[in-house]
């Protein structure tokens, strides 16, 4: 196999518990070098010159060894990408909280959509910021949202008609908010679903809650299992 990357001396990052052969460490310390970003099996061929039975074959035996895994690579599901077992794919690969498997969770996003909406027209002007500090405090998702994620999400409701981007005054309506910054407010004043908010569903339920401070994401009380926090979603 003269030629071959077989021939070129690497840095071995194999463990010295696992049996490889020539072309088995040659494309784990490929991959392995790649960290989280993983690398496409075409690339791998170029990079190291196998044939491409050897690389088939030393691919399945790698994964039947746990030490690489094939990811789905939200830009192109075509492609066979591989990453070393010990890493979590980048979010440049797996697309991040808003992809599941390589899809986009059109679910997920419309939940979240829904919550912002909501937490808009309750808070009459609502910011980045506030957003996010609600979102923490309520543990309203199974997982963290960013501020980048957030403005994502607000961007994309108005796209949707559904919220108008500003900037305070500063004065009236928008004292809470330092004068210059960009918010949010609902276009329509009805609220999300177009009907006008009253009884229990004028505030957030966590608010009045007696028993919040035993209220935690996983435990007996939760908001996953409130039934005031359930029907506050769904009105």
């Amino acid at each position: 196999m003269q030629g071959s990357s077989l021939k070129r001396k690497r840095p071995d990052n194999v463990p010295s518990s696992v049996s490889l052969t020539d072309a088995e460490r040659v494309l784990y310390n490929v991959i392995q070098g790649k960290r989280d970003l993983g690398i496409w099996s075409k690339e791998m061929k170029e990079e190291t010159n196998l044939p491409d039975n050897v690389v088939r074959k030393a691919l399945a035996s790698l994964q039947v060894k746990k030490l690489i895994k094939e990811v789905v690579n939200c830009q192109n599901k075509a492609k066979k990408h591989y990453i070393a077992s010990e890493f979590k794919p980048s979010k440049e690969i797996t697309g991040g909280d808003w992809y599941s498997e390589g899809n986009l969770d059109k679910d997920f996003i419309e939940i979240v959509k829904d919550v912002f909406l909501k937490i808009i027209f309750i808070q009459k002007v609502a910011t980045v910021d506030g957003i996010l500090e609600w979102v923490k405090k309520n543990h309203a998702f199974h997982v963290e949202l960013t501020s980048h994620q957030i403005e994502e999400i607000l961007q994309a409701l108005v796209l949707d008609d559904q919220i108008i981007e500003m900037e305070s005054t500063g004065f009236g309506e928008f004292a809470s908010v330092p004068a210059g910054r960009v918010c949010y407010r609902c276009k329509n004043k009805r609220g999300p679903k177009g009907e006008p908010k009253i009884g229990a569903m004028a505030s957030i339920p966590c608010g009045v809650c007696p028993r919040i401070s035993s209220c935690t994401p996983d435990g007996i009380i939760s908001p996953r299992t409130c039934v005031y926090y359930q029907k506050w979603l769904d009105f």
